[in-house]
């Protein structure tokens, strides 16, 4: 038996009480009273309570503040009674941590005052340490104590997605620089990520510690790239992430976006969940990613600018493709968008829990 299908003595208090939950046991493949529910972007965006206690707090401040990570985190469990909470920070809070000279510009996304080019970029780039971060673990013992049995989800980004922000100095369409360096320096290059990979599972590890019972490893960008590069320049330093925090026995789930031709490469990666996308219908995911793996997803967000009925139909069909799956968490095929109807979210819930109940 895996160290994810038995409890450890190295799980913390609140990982040993969501052990049997909806979500956890979807995530290890076992049987469910429900199909569990939660929404990537859930902690934030579309919800009004969000907007006010966020108002005049910028982003990265927003996520250093533990009082306020811990009101944002648990907003949308109240109000959507999600079988998991997704814990309210940003892919670059460990850059920014380790003194990388960044922000997050409103309406632009995180912005890098001095790209890495070269090797000499590389010593910008410490080891993380707890005592960088430690308003995470304080956040996340608050948290803990308030989630009950409802599951707390650690996040971070992918070494890849990290690079692309650090290489290119903000969001880019083409990546162009990215790639540059990739193909043009792949000694670099695998030091860069490995390098990403190192502090992105020492924030993990953090996350993991203070007592989140699941983690996620997001690939912002990852899409945009062919199944050989990733297999030879990215899937390297995302399975040392994943090896990194193998031993906690928590579940791993590994979400792209555009990532239909790498889900087999992402399984191989070494997630126990694999989060697809709207593009790519959950039945074919599992013929790509292979046996042994749980998946997350998969509704279009842009379904729940539909009327009641339309959203109900689209998740009717979402669940018929997964009913062969060896585990199934829903989830949208991306994130929460923030003109969303908080309430359309709500009912949603609801109806995936009425529709699979046991």
């Amino acid at each position: 038996m895996s160290a994810m299908n038995s409890p450890t003595g190295q799980q913390t208090k609140q990982q040993s009480r969501t052990y049997d939950s909806a979500f956890l046991k979807a995530c290890r493949r076992e049987p469910v009273p429900h199909t569990p529910v939660w929404f990537m972007r859930q902690a934030g965006r579309s919800l009004p309570e969000y907007l006010k206690v966020r108002e005049g707090i910028p982003m990265l401040e927003s996520c250093m503040r533990p009082e306020l990570v811990k009101e944002i985190t648990l907003q949308p469990v109240r109000r959507h009674q999600v079988d998991a909470a997704i814990y309210f920070s940003d892919i670059v809070v460990p850059l920014k941590a380790i003194g990388v000279d960044l922000d997050i510009k409103p309406g632009v996304g995180p912005v890098v005052a001095d790209p890495i080019r070269t090797r000499a970029d590389l010593d910008r780039l410490r080891d993380l340490t707890p005592d960088d971060v430690h308003y995470v673990t304080e956040a996340i013992g608050m948290l803990t104590e308030e989630l009950g049995d409802t599951p707390l989800i650690g996040f971070a980004g992918a070494p890849f997605t990290l690079a692309s922000y650090l290489v290119e100095g903000g969001p880019s369409r083409n990546h162009e620089h990215t790639k540059a360096l990739m193909y043009g320096d792949p000694q670099l290059w695998a030091d860069l990520l490995d390098r990403l990979a190192e502090i992105t599972s020492a924030f993990l590890k953090v996350q993991i510690e203070a007592g989140a019972s699941a983690i996620q490893l997001f690939d912002s960008w990852v899409g945009a790239l062919a199944p050989a590069d990733y297999r030879r320049s990215i899937l390297p330093a995302s399975a040392k992430v994943f090896d990194a925090v193998a031993g906690y026995g928590v579940p791993r789930i590994h979400f792209g976006v555009g990532t239909g031709e790498l889900l087999g490469l992402m399984g191989e990666a070494g997630a126990d969940v694999v989060g697809v996308d709207w593009r790519v219908p959950l039945d074919e995911a599992a013929r790509r990613v292979g046996p042994g793996k749980a998946l997350q997803g998969n509704l279009d967000p842009a379904v729940l600018f539909a009327s009641t009925e339309v959203v109900e139909a689209k998740a009717d069909e979402v669940l018929a493709a997964a009913k062969d799956l060896e585990g199934h968490v829903f989830n949208l095929g991306h994130g929460v968008m923030p003109s969303m109807d908080p309430d359309a979210l709500t009912r949603l819930v609801a109806y995936v829990h009425e529709r699979t109940a046991v």
